[in-house]
């Protein structure tokens, strides 16, 4: 088994083929989605293939190490993640194959007027320890 991200971003990515934002959904296009959301997790989660996943709310702050004694530092001069990034997923499935075919599953989601997003999401393997190489 392989564990691969499944990322969701308000912006950042390639526009969606039902590219209208979220904050102009009514409030049903909205729980349906939400809905779709958590069945094909409770669906992956009865495959075994659901390890966890987390919608993010909009508003965030990046922080850093400053040096001893002093307040960590906040945001500064670049894209700002808790812009970009609205959810993820992680999948634990057999094959990079599966992972793609779930990722494009995920990404039917409904949105406005119930239908299709077709929303592309960043699939990305977890890194793991490279094979040990034996004489």
């Amino acid at each position: 088994m392989a564990k691969y991200l499944l990322l969701k971003h308000y912006r950042g990515a390639p526009a969606a083929v039902n590219d209208v934002p979220m904050d102009q959904w009514t409030p049903e296009e909205i729980s349906d989605h939400v809905q779709y959301m958590q069945d094909f997790a409770d669906r992956l989660e009865a495959t075994g293939e659901f390890v966890d996943g987390q919608a993010l709310a909009p508003e965030g702050t990046f922080v850093r190490y400053d040096g001893e004694g002093r307040p960590p530092v906040t945001d500064g001069p670049f894209a700002e993640t808790k812009d970009l990034i609205a959810g993820w997923m992680v999948i634990d499935v057999d094959s990079y194959d599966r992972a793609l075919e779930l990722a494009g599953e995920l990404s039917a989601a409904p949105g406005a007027g119930g239908k299709p997003i077709h929303e592309w999401l960043e699939l990305r393997p977890f890194l793991t320890a490279p094979p040990t190489i034996t004489e």
